[in-house]
């Protein structure tokens, strides 16, 4: 009798890499340039490709790391206090603690959490039987990452007008708005819309006095203003954990820290408010559950790049860098200062200028700073578009363009300021007018073109945001971006 005929065991799936990677190099073919200083704004380069190259080897080394459960995986936590540990020196604060999250929303969201639980226990101690919804108290100029977690996590905004001169707010009056339902008090360091300053120390030492937690959302500049003054740049006012009353800061690692998207530094003065950021339940039939951040299981890979990055350049080669930030960023202010037409916002306390139409000259010597960037990005540079905005006092900030300036845009700076002064002699005089009873277009159609074309007007879009109400803007780019990013039917 014969045996019969085994069966096949599973087989391996043949793995052909290369068409995959031509397949995504042409997607990638669509981006704007990471590197070279060209876009300025998202992007920030350090100009050392051996920075990248070490970056993207921790971060191989890293990828099979699952970031849920330090105790399986000790490496997560090892680099996290790490990173701790070099927040703690640069911020000033040698008894905080925190961790990495995956960016400077996240960041953000969990300090409004700690701030709000927090709140939520100080009124059931208080045996209140209506307490309301706890509340935020931040500027105009805030980010808006805060705006989402108090939509996410059921807090109400007390916005606080800024100067639209100064793009400041009055610390008198974000302190004014600081009443028992407020649960956190947040100021910028810098704000990302104009790179200035909030008063952080007045707010805070005032927040501290009502026992209210306030939070510096330096994401932008928790890893370059730390360095700024020893660059050879204008000391900014205190703004850290030196500041009596900074409850937490937020700094992102993937910003001026030079890591590769995305990583935050969220630090506590106190392990209590600390504490709070948790979520940890028992309650189920699965693995206990504790977890530090909003992901659960997370990746360790941009944890590990940031880790290295930082181990790499330590203190002394963040100083060097942001020499090269300072004469780029002295040398691109005076080039905007020489422009005729163009004003720079307020007093920058950092790497990030917001551009606006100088008022005091005629009108056909302005320049419309929208008109201005999509000139400039015709020539090959990227800046980024800033709508005006009309604030509940009455007054409106003014629409404004951006730009980061990084470690590369030292690299191009004759090409850049040249380029500058080129798009601004082209559209000296312009204007973008849209009818007052504009009707809200077709987003889906808009979305269609955009993808036909691969060319999108944003000038155009930047003034359907200003010219419609603000209600209609946001509904309109959640359905543009939602047919720009749906698959082609």
């Amino acid at each position: 009798m014969t045996d019969p005929t085994p069966s096949p065991g599973p087989t391996r799936p043949t793995i052909d890499s290369q068409p995959v990677l031509e397949r995504l190099a042409a997607y990638r073919s669509h981006d704007a340039p990471t590197h070279g200083g060209s876009v300025l704004s998202y992007v920030y380069d350090s100009g050392l490709a051996e920075l990248d190259a070490l970056a993207a080897s921790a971060a191989a080394m890293a990828l099979p790391v699952n970031g849920l459960d330090p105790t399986t995986f000790p490496s997560v936590a090892l680099m996290e206090a790490d990173l701790v540990t070099f927040g703690r020196t640069i911020l000033h604060g040698p008894q905080a603690v925190g961790s990495v999250t995956s960016g400077g929303t996240e960041s953000c969201l969990l300090a409004v959490k700690a701030a709000r639980d927090r709140w939520r226990a100080a009124q059931g101690e208080r045996a209140a039987t209506d307490t309301g919804r706890p509340r935020i108290v931040l500027a105009a100029s805030a980010h808006a990452a805060f705006h989402k977690a108090a939509h996410y996590l059921g807090l109400d905004l007390d916005v606080v007008p800024v100067d639209p001169v100064t793009g400041v707010p009055d610390a008198a009056a974000l302190i004014d708005r600081l009443t028992e339902q407020t649960a956190l008090v947040v100021v910028s360091a810098p704000s990302y819309p104009h790179g200035v300053l909030d008063p952080v120390a007045e707010v805070a030492g005032a927040a501290a006095a009502r026992d209210i937690p306030c939070h510096v959302d330096a994401c932008i500049g928790g890893l370059v203003l730390p360095f700024w003054a020893d660059a050879g740049g204008m000391p900014p006012a205190k703004w850290d954990f030196e500041v009596p009353g900074v409850s937490s800061i937020s700094a992102d690692l993937h910003k001026f820290g030079y890591a590769p998207k995305g990583a935050s530094l969220l630090l506590f003065a106190e392990r209590e408010l600390d504490l709070a950021r948790y979520f940890a339940l028992t309650d189920w039939p699965g693995y206990p559950v504790v977890n530090p951040t909003v992901l659960g299981s997370r990746s360790a890979t941009s944890l590990a790049a940031a880790w290295a990055v930082t181990t790499a350049l330590g203190a002394g080669g963040f100083t060097d860098l942001t020499r090269q930030i300072v004469v780029a960023t002295q040398e691109v202010t005076r080039c905007v200062e020489s422009i005729g037409g163009l004003a720079v916002l307020g007093a920058p306390a950092g790497p990030l200028l917001a551009v606006v139409t100088d008022e005091t000259v005629p009108p056909e010597q302005r320049v419309h700073p929208h008109l201005w960037a999509a000139a400039a990005a015709r020539r090959g540079f990227v800046l980024q578009g800033q709508p005006a905005l009309h604030q509940g006092d009455g007054s409106v900030i003014p629409r404004s363009t951006h730009l980061t300036i990084t470690p590369a845009t030292l690299g191009v700076l004759p090409e850049l300021t040249r380029v500058l002064r080129e798009s601004a002699d082209e559209v000296r005089g312009g204007t973008v007018e849209l009818p007052a009873d504009l009707p809200v277009p077709d987003a889906v159609a808009l979305a269609e073109r955009a993808r036909e074309s691969g060319e999108l007007d944003l000038t155009q879009v930047l003034a359907l945001i200003e010219t419609l109400p603000r209600e209609a803007t946001a509904g309109l780019l959640v359905e543009f971006l939602a047919a720009f990013a749906a698959p082609a039917p």
